[in-house]
């Protein structure tokens, strides 16, 4: 059933129907994500994975039976993925199916096409304070990556201070579930970032602080193959100041910021590493399972989840065809300027 069902939606949108707001999984080729009404993930409606009753970030392939199948890495034993924001050191809203379910948060809307889920929700004692997710397959790098568009906007007529934004994952990769390889790198370059590690079960209220493991990864460093454990990988920002009403001698627009999250898999690290570097990702937690090749090739899959507009620089490794696009445009770049 789960082969025909890739079979015959290699991309395309599976979701409850009958209620206001319901969870929705998004397929793209092999890779796919269950995203939930307040934009999070591992939801149980149209789930599609075989080693969970939930779909947060799934990846078709074999994973040594033989026959491949739909694996999910965020759901399996704990539904612990989620999100939070905060402003002023006093309001924050989260969500995370397991770790805190959902605090704060009201939905405006939910909704979904073939290519998109859309989450639009705000603080329930501020309901100025909004956040937008925005689900679709990545720019370059679509048949590896699903991309989150996250808006933070300020509507309350008010300066708001500290504004801060949380996500958290629990990693447990297949087909070794609980026990995984974790990599986090481009925390030394990321300015946005305030604090990082790799607890997976930490809530995702920004205000709470992080409680972590310990070394490697934490206090906020990078580190490669840490494991094997079940952990994850924890992500704090704060973006400072949002104001009331826009200054229009600034560029942009001052009440709101604007970043991207993404999430997916590869079946091995080298294509991870290309995928991450083909669409410019900032800052980003590897999970990887322990196989034989799990954390030195990364197969029979390798999990991704980067964040980009963070105030980072670009990580990963490109393929030689993206270098040799990177030349020309270079190129291109500097006989413009000589004009």
């Amino acid at each position: 059933m789960q082969l025909l069902k890739k079979t015959l939606t290699a991309f395309g949108l599976l979701a409850a129907t009958g209620a206001a707001h319901a969870g929705a999984v998004l397929i793209n080729g092999n890779i796919a994500i269950g995203v939930n009404d307040q934009g999070h993930l591992n939801t149980a409606d149209g789930s599609i994975v075989v080693n969970s009753s939930r779909t947060g970030v799934a990846f078709f392939t074999d994973y040594g039976s033989g026959t491949p199948d739909w694996r999910d890495a965020t759901s399996p034993g704990c539904f612990c993925e989620g999100w939070g924001v905060s402003a002023n050191g006093t309001h924050s809203g989260y969500a995370n199916v397991t770790t805190d379910g959902v605090v704060n948060l009201t939905v405006d809307s939910f909704t979904t096409t073939p290519t998109s889920i859309t989450s639009a929700v705000h603080l329930t004692d501020l309901p100025g304070l909004k956040v937008t997710h925005v689900y679709s397959p990545a720019d370059n790098a679509p048949s590896a990556l699903f991309k989150a568009m996250v808006t933070i906007k300020n509507e309350t007529g008010n300066n708001l201070s500290n504004v801060k934004y949380v996500r958290v994952i629990d990693w447990d990769v297949p087909p070794t579930e609980f026990d995984e390889f974790v990599t986090i790198k481009g925390t030394a370059t990321t300015t946005l970032l305030e604090e990082s590690g790799r607890k997976g079960f930490n809530t995702a209220n920004p205000l709470a602080g992080y409680s972590g493991f310990g070394p490697p990864c934490e206090p906020t460093a990078d580190c490669t193959d840490a494991g094997p454990d079940d952990h994850g990988a924890y992500f704090r920002f704060n973006f400072g100041s949002l104001l009331g009403a826009d200054d229009p001698s600034t560029p942009g627009d001052d009440t709101m910021v604007s970043f991207t999250i993404f999430y997916g898999a590869t079946g091995n690290e080298k294509d991870a590493l290309a995928a991450i570097a083909a669409e410019g990702i900032e800052l980003y937690s590897l999970g990887q399972s322990n196989t034989r090749n799990g954390p030195s090739l990364g197969t029979p899959a390798t999990f991704i989840f980067g964040f980009k507009g963070v105030g980072g620089v670009p990580q990963g490794v490109p393929e030689p065809a993206s270098l040799a696009l990177l030349g020309l445009g270079l190129a291109g770049l500097a006989a413009s300027r000589r004009r």
